[in-house]
């Protein structure tokens, strides 16, 4: 993104057409989720932030669950999660999501192998579930290069205002980064449905990035939001157009 008084400008625009489009939504009793996934420092909590920062509070949650008790670790696996849900006329947005199972739980061993394997199977049928039932699951991959993860993560643990960002977890993120590839192209290839489909957002470009989730949340969502101009195909692009485009 080039001048910032540029970028502050469309952000302005495309947040009021936010507030236009879940006003929308709330007139008409819709639901919707958005599930936010992507290695760590990809920046979902930015492109969370300012989405929802003029979005109704009362109406609006961001879910960023911890890790599961003992108890959770023994139920049906999406069971935590259906809680969470949205009623009509609310927009819940998951930092994190179920996906859990599909990234950061077989990679670093927090889930058995038939666990995993479990997962990929009934994850499409519990989202078809959703679809089927009137909700509109918005699925966002935020994708980014190993060398900017690297300067996002070194710069975290410098700033003493990102101190809730930084987990132990941060350094398997470049330890384990061939692992995690493996682990989000085998999910992208077998949970991106029509029901559900994945929409990959290159994410080396915070400002750029920020600009683009937002613009094709609102297309997704429709109403007002149908009115915004197409995100930029080079950094927003589904599943079918992602060979070679994503971050080894």
């Amino acid at each position: 993104m080039g001048d910032s008084n540029d970028y502050d400008r469309a952000l302005e625009a495309l947040q009021i057409r936010v507030v236009e489009t879940q006003a929308w939504t709330i007139d008409r009793g819709l639901r919707t989720v958005i599930v936010f996934e992507g290695r760590d420092s990809a920046g979902k909590d930015g492109a969370i932030k300012r989405l929802t920062e003029y979005m109704s509070p009362r109406q609006t949650r961001v879910v960023a669950l911890p890790k599961p008790t003992e108890r959770e670790t023994s139920q049906w696996y999406f069971q935590r999660y259906v809680p969470h849900l949205p009623a009509a006329g609310e927009t819940v947005l998951f930092n994190r999501s179920w996906y859990n199972r599909a990234g950061v739980e077989p990679v670093m061993g927090f889930c058995t192998p038939e666990q995993h394997e479990a997962f990929l199977k009934a994850v499409p049928r519990f989202e078809r579930m959703l679809a089927d039932d009137g909700v509109k699951l918005i699925k966002l991959w935020l994708d980014i290069s190993k060398g900017e993860q690297a300067k996002r993560l070194e710069a975290r643990v410098e700033d003493p205002l990102k101190r809730f960002k930084v987990s132990s977890l941060d350094a398997e993120a470049q330890a384990r980064w061939d692992a995690y590839s493996a682990a989000r192209d085998r999910m992208l290839e077998e949970t991106d449905s029509e029901a559900a489909p994945w929409t990959v957002i290159s994410t080396d470009d915070k400002k750029t990035a920020r600009l683009n989730i937002i613009r094709h949340v609102l297309r997704a969502i429709g109403g007002p939001g149908a009115e915004v101009e197409k995100p930029d195909g080079d950094v927003v692009f589904g599943v079918g157009k992602s060979k070679g485009r994503l971050a080894h």
